[in-house]
């Protein structure tokens, strides 16, 4: 199947940024936002250009199938799905759809409508984010984790024996800004792992990158409504043109979903007294990119604007790319794996690169082996914490190093 990005027209100039988190809304329009593109270079991964231009790793992986998360090709260029259909809600407080792994901040600034748009990180299936209305109960800079029974429970069946409550810091995972909510137990939060945004990850709360999250509970005040939904598929305007956007639904609510969306489609048909192209929807939903795509034009000679990637030169620094520091002759080191295939050491490289908090790690090649190496870490306790967590997170047995003592 041709996918439907691939024919989409791409300008031929560069800018050098792009907005990525507050757009105007116009009235009677449902898209916001521009598709744009990026070339990677050496050392990208796709969880740092995913946070760097405000996106969830669900987003930049579904609209860039195949390229390696962890070890992508330099001069590759990948989509940044930064244009968004808004849910079908009322546009005031804050929207959340689950599907998508965002949240819209809707604010009236005089007579127009603005919204603000972040990556989150929700529940998994066992421990889901649950729908419906609330609202921002308090809000708490720098929170203290008080950790509910069921968690200390399942980490201490790995052997992760957790304190009652964890302090503000780095350990904490509710990062340094939180808005609880006032469904008891769920919180909107910062985070300690950053690379988790856009993962289904949490235990039911709704995590964001810390400098998104810093910008939401500033622009929101206590009793802000909080309405969380479930819509994997969305369907809107904007000049003229009806787009359509899918996302792969979560759980059960795929069937009811597509049914609501086919008869939205179909009264859009019969208003505008000519056909959809039913064709590019199957197209839409079977790949599930996550991106705007056009389906229908309302009126002759519309413009698509939504559907022309721009691209947007890659930045000199990626914001908040682990940095791994330089190695010390006499520190402690975690030999973590030996592995033939460089690509593959390369990843487990990356991926302890992006715990959190980070794990530093590298790759050495060793005649026909390639070594990954955690570290350096100051004192042996710290060594010995790190091999734990790596055990615990990422099943890896590492190897504590002493440092080499002077005779």
């Amino acid at each position: 199947m041709k996918s439907v990005l691939t024919a989409l027209p791409f300008p031929g100039y560069r800018v050098k940024e792009i907005e990525r988190n507050r757009f105007p809304v116009a009235r009677g329009e449902d898209v916001i936002g521009r598709l744009a593109i990026v070339r990677l270079e050496k050392g990208d991964t796709l969880p740092d250009i995913a946070r760097h231009f405000s996106l969830g790793i669900n987003a930049i992986s579904a609209a860039n199938p195949g390229v390696d998360v962890w070890v992508p090709e330099a001069g590759e260029r990948v989509t940044l799905p930064l244009s968004f259909i808004l849910p079908d809600t009322p546009r005031k407080g804050i929207v959340v759809n689950l599907p998508a792994m965002r949240v819209f901040q809707y604010k009236e600034v005089g007579t127009s409508l603005l919204v603000s748009t972040y990556p989150i990180g929700i529940g998994t299936s066992e421990r889901p984010t649950p729908t419906g209305s609330m609202h921002v109960a308090r809000k708490a800079v720098r929170p203290t984790w008080y950790v509910p029974a069921s968690i200390a429970e399942e980490h201490r069946k790995k052997g992760d024996i957790l304190p009652a409550a964890v302090p503000p810091g780095p350990e904490n995972p509710l990062g340094e800004y939180a808005l609880y909510l006032s469904k008891s137990g769920y919180l909107i939060h910062g985070t300690n792992k950053p690379a988790s945004i856009g993962l289904t990850a949490t235990n039911g709360c709704m995590r964001l990158y810390p400098e998104n999250v810093k910008m939401l509970f500033d622009d929101t005040p206590v009793k802000t409504p909080v309405l969380i939904v479930d819509r994997p598929y969305l369907a809107g305007q904007r000049n003229g043109v009806l787009y359509l956007e899918a996302h792969s639904p979560l759980e059960e609510s795929g069937a009811l979903e597509m049914k609501k969306l086919y008869a939205k489609l179909r009264a859009f048909e019969k208003n505008a007294g000519r056909r959809i192209d039913w064709k590019k929807v199957k197209e839409v939903l079977a790949a599930a990119r996550g991106v705007p795509v056009p389906i229908f034009e309302l009126r002759q000679g519309s413009e698509r604007e939504a559907a022309k990637p721009v691209e947007v030169e890659h930045p000199e620094r990626l914001y908040g790319k682990p940095e791994v520091p330089a190695l010390k002759l006499h520190a402690w080191y975690i030999l973590t794996a030996d592995v033939p295939d460089r690509i593959e050491a390369q990843r487990i490289a990356a991926i302890m690169n992006h715990q959190g908090p980070q794990i530093p790690a590298r790759v050495f090649e060793k005649s026909d082996i390639y070594r990954v190496i955690a570290g350096p870490f100051n004192h042996g306790s710290e060594a010995r914490e790190a091999a734990k967590r790596l055990k615990i997170d990422l099943e890896i047995d590492g190897i504590v190093i002493e440092p080499i003592k002077n005779e």
